[in-house]
């Protein structure tokens, strides 16, 4: 069941303006459009924000492009002057990445999975080149590396508020890093968790569901997926996104015993699934090549 917001903040003052909602005291998000990446919106696809504390702000995730990293920055000093000292980087995809230049000034500390730094080198500037063809030259804003990694678990301190930060095995993606505020028992989990828009995997399946169980373990009352509404009850909140990986896992088994190659594959894993989540159409075929491959050798 889909939690209420219970702090709106924000207005479309502006044509451009970005809008949050604050989820939980001191936790802004702005929710992501549900389309694929695109001129018109900038690349603004995915839910990020920031947490004020006592002393400090941290990004949660800069945004999808230089813009939208700008937009976000020009949003946290509408709402405070603190010092901006983290920049949150969940993983290594470009709607999640490409905003981290509008905070270079501030020079924060850019903090990512211990591994987020070789997916930048492996495809940042592959990502970086098809932004700018799609945005206009130069609109993507630089591939940022972090300068601090997360191995196990971290914390940082934002003043009367510590956040554990906690680097997860493969899963969406090779990289991926969760957030907890225990202050107000919210998970910001990004792209581990995906709600109505259909999950992208471009990770491991098996790996997505052993760190979405221990995840479970985690003592939230809220979580804020890496696409769709801004906040959903947890651990109910998870359950579709669970069900999915259930089908998707159980449907390639079949198809693999059958002896089907990968395209016939893709035709019919999961097809029960399509009705239930948006742009199905344009992940499934991919979430099935790479379940596929993983488990052909079992």
């Amino acid at each position: 069941m889909l939690c209420s917001t219970a702090f709106a903040t924000g207005s479309r003052a502006a044509e451009g303006t970005l809008v949050t909602e604050m989820v939980a005291p001191g936790i802004y998000i702005r929710r992501g459009v549900d389309e694929d990446a695109s001129a018109a919106n900038g690349d603004a696809i995915a839910n990020i924000g920031f947490i004020v504390g006592g002393r400090a702000v941290a990004v949660l995730d800069p945004g999808g492009s230089l813009n939208d990293g700008l937009r976000l920055r020009a949003r946290i000093r509408e709402v405070t002057r603190l010092p901006i000292r983290y920049v949150l980087m969940s993983h290594g995809h470009p709607d999640h990445i490409f905003g981290a230049g509008a905070f270079e000034p501030d020079a924060p500390q850019f903090i990512g999975h211990a591994r987020l730094p070789n997916a930048i080198a492996q495809r940042g500037e592959y990502y970086r080149k098809r932004l700018d063809a799609l945005l206009g030259k130069g609109a993507s804003g630089p591939a940022i590396v972090p300068t601090r990694v997360v191995t196990d678990q971290d914390r940082i301190d934002l003043g009367d508020r510590m956040l554990i930060l906690t680097a997860h095995g493969v899963a969406h993606s090779d990289c991926d890093l969760s957030v907890f505020d225990p202050s107000s028992a919210t998970l910001l989990p990004a792209d581990l968790l995906f709600v109505e828009r259909v999950p992208a995997l471009d990770g491991r399946l098996k790996g997505w569901q052993k760190e979405l169980t221990a995840l479970r373990a985690v003592a939230a009352l809220r979580a804020v997926p890496g696409h769709g509404p801004v906040s959903v009850d947890w651990p109910a909140g998870v359950r579709d996104l669970e069900r999915y990986l259930d089908v998707l896992l159980r449907d390639t088994r079949a198809a693999v015993k059958r002896g089907m190659d990968i395209s016939d594959a893709v035709a019919s894993v999961g097809r029960s699934e399509r009705d239930k989540w948006k742009l199905f159409d344009d992940y499934q075929g991919h979430n099935v090549t790479q379940a596929f491959k993983e488990v052909e050798w079992e």
